[in-house]
């Protein structure tokens, strides 16, 4: 291959010495007119047979294969016999440093030191005055660039070739970097271009439509659906079949004014005609967010102008199909491996250590082909188990693999609680331990006893958790996530929802997005601020708000994992959105019985405690939130004063806590008096 590439930039750089000899014989018999000297009576005088012997050698140097690099520009953009002379001359400035002098003796004046329009239609044969059109090939693709200051006549105005064009002919071939700003590096990694089944039958379609396309106009090909990785892969398969490389634009990074975008669809189908490239846009976000009065901001830059101005390959990346680009466009639906490839995948890649851990992970984690090699590669190239199993070992390299992206849209708690620390009513415990269990069973239930394939929706498990502040309702979640060993993310949906129409919707795909690879249970707090007695639509508001609870509700019952609504007012909660739920668990006021319990725990065993009269203070009614807060503050003052946590203490924070609620305090429920018989 380098040999071939070797050979290749000898025959050109032959072929562009032959092509500037030629050249400099034209110039300089154009210069010996232009002196006004009889050249008859000069000895050194140029010839026509000269030039037509150079020109012999150039026409022989074009005949070789693969053709020289002028040759090869000039038949993509179709450029006459004529064009193809003007860009040489352009070009030869760069490369022959004789060539500027001899243009000013050419054209006569000393100072004109510089190819122009004027000059080329004196120097070469059958010039064509169609050159200067801006449609034709050396204007319309930007090969050459006019400069024309002030008055100056066009056909007097210096010319140059661009300088992306000037490499090109040396035989340099690398991408114009007035784009590079703007092509950002895939983020696929080379060689992790791994499909399921389901993708490649995908991709070989694809390729299919635009083999068939090829002598015609290309369509853009859209690949529709949520998962960005997956279109990636895809698309990287497709490139690579197709022999290009693939090249993303962010459709933000795209230029508003429209002379700046006509630019750049120039350039870059310029670029595409040099190089076998094919650009993937990044197209997720919708054009507008509509404000609630009813006027529009627009966001997105106008992708349907850029595409209609360009030709080549172009993949095109949005959730949903977008019904006028532009052009010409064929759609494809893009998801991530089905669970049953994913459970193959495991499967296949840990081989002999297997186990049960293929349909528990593929159950857990929805990952691509090429995700699942790679947490497997980590996980064995890490020295030591540090005690864990090689099930724990993948779960964990799975956990890091998919955290990332949610890290920064949620606040992620560290789940620490168990299931001996929350203290809960049997019916109220009971559900929590379903929750558990079906989360677990899934992959069976699911994929093994087929209810996956009788099922068109509802695969995601989500519940409701109603009751006062402090009842326990982030507890049980980290109970569950510290069981299932998962990552906790808590979401304040007060600070989720917008009074933007559209941009409630937008922040919640966002989160859901971020998750779908598994790995996470969402805690979705202060679900009343979404919630409401809204089904009775009685404006616009209602509408929205409507629209944004059906959207959320959706995206719960087809997230891969658990999702958890919070509320302390479960009555505000429409019922026809209630029964969309799976789980609805009722996390009630503590009575003296689990309070008496839940100081009992309270305190870690390493805190030195005096003599406590539980069932004394089982008599303040408190949330379980409330007494934790008096147990920290109580062992601050005993920490400070030396001594342990007392009653005294204890009750003494408790009137803090009371009066910080704004509660009636009532001294003589506050004061200790030692009895002559404690209950320990």
């Amino acid at each position: 291959m380098n040999n071939d590439i070797e050979n290749w930039q000898e025959r050109n750089r032959q072929h562009l010495s032959a092509a500037l000899n030629w050249l400099r014989l034209r110039l300089m018999r154009m210069a010996e007119s232009a002196a006004g000297e009889d050249v008859s009576l000069r000895e050194n005088k140029v010839t026509e047979a000269e030039i037509t012997q150079a020109a012999e050698v150039v026409s022989s140097a074009e005949e070789t294969e693969p053709s020289p690099a002028l040759v090869i520009l000039s038949r993509r953009f179709g450029l006459s016999r004529f064009e193809q002379a003007v860009l040489l001359l352009c070009s030869a400035v760069e490369f022959d440093t004789h060539i500027p002098s001899l243009c000013a003796r050419a054209q006569g004046e000393l100072n004109r030191c510089f190819p122009t329009f004027a000059l080329a239609l004196s120097v070469f044969d059958e010039p064509s005055w169609d050159v200067l059109s801006p449609e034709r090939p050396l204007r319309y693709w930007r090969l050459i660039e006019i400069g024309q200051p002030g008055a100056q006549s066009l056909i007097t105005s210096p010319l140059r070739a661009d300088e992306r064009i000037v490499n090109y002919l040396k035989g340099l071939n690398y991408l114009d970097d007035r784009l590079i700003p703007l092509l950002a590096p895939f983020d696929v990694p080379a060689g992790e271009t791994n499909l399921s089944p389901s993708q490649q039958k995908i991709a070989a379609s694809v390729v299919q439509h635009l083999d068939s396309s090829r002598n015609g106009v290309m369509p853009v090909t859209q690949l529709v659906g949520m998962d960005t990785l997956s279109k990636q892969l895809v698309a990287q398969q497709i490139a690579t079949t197709l022999g290009l490389h693939l090249n993303r634009l962010p459709t933000e990074l795209l230029p508003i004014q429209p002379v700046e975008l006509e630019a750049l669809a120039r350039l870059l189908q310029r670029e595409s005609t040099l190089l076998p490239i094919a650009i993937y846009l990044d197209a997720h976000e919708p054009d507008t967010v509509v404000k609630p009065e009813g006027s529009k901001q627009h966001t997105a830059v106008p992708l349907n102008r850029f595409l209609a101005r360009t030709q080549g390959i172009f993949f095109l990346s949005s959730r949903e199909v977008r019904s006028n680009p532009g052009r010409a466009t064929i759609a494809f639906e893009v998801k991530k491996p089905t669970s049953a490839e994913q459970q193959a995948a495991w499967a296949d890649t840990l081989k002999d250590a297997a186990n049960d851990s293929p349909g528990l992970l593929a159950g857990q984690f929805n990952l691509n082909i090429s995700t699942i090699n790679q947490v497997v590669r980590r996980m064995f190239a890490e020295p030591g188990s540090n005690g864990h199993s090689l099930h724990e070992r993948l779960w964990d390299a799975c956990l890091v693999s998919t955290g990332p992206k949610l890290d920064i849209l949620a606040q992620r708690l560290e789940p620490k609680a168990t299931w001996d620390d929350i203290v809960l009513p049997e019916e109220a415990n009971d559900l929590l331990h379903q929750i558990t269990d079906q989360i677990k069973q899934r992959s069976k239930v699911y994929d093994t006893w087929g209810f996956r394939k009788k099922l068109n929706r509802g695969f995601g498990i989500n519940a409701l958790f109603t009751g006062d502040s402090g009842t326990g309702k982030t507890m049980a979640a980290e109970v569950i996530a510290n069981e299932l060993r998962l990552k906790l993310y808590r979401i304040d949906l007060s600070g989720v929802v917008s009074k933007y129409i559209g941009e409630t919707e937008k922040n919640l795909r966002r989160l859901f997005d971020a998750a779908e690879d598994g790995g996470a249970i969402l805690f979705f707090d202060e679900a009343d601020a979404l919630f409401g007695k809204r089904s009775e639509v009685k404006d616009s508001h209602d509408r929205y708000a409507n629209i944004e609870i059906n959207y959320l509700l959706q995206r719960m019952e087809a997230y891969n994992g658990l999702a958890i609504l919070a509320t302390n007012m479960k009555n505000a909660l429409d019922k026809a959105f209630v029964r969309r739920l799976r789980f609805i668990v009722d996390f009630p006021f503590p009575g003296m019985k689990e309070r008496k319990i839940i100081i009992q725990k309270v305190f870690p065993s390493e805190v030195p405690k005096g003599k406590l009269d539980y069932d004394r203070l089982a008599r303040l009614s408190l949330t379980g939130g409330s007494i934790n807060n008096i147990a920290i503050n109580s062992a601050f003052m005993a920490a400070q004063s030396g001594s342990p946590v007392t009653m005294e203490l204890i009750l003494s924070a408790a009137r803090a806590e009371f009066r910080k609620m704004e509660r009636p305090v009532k001294e003589s429920d506050f004061q200790w008096c030692e009895p002559e018989r404690m209950v320990l």
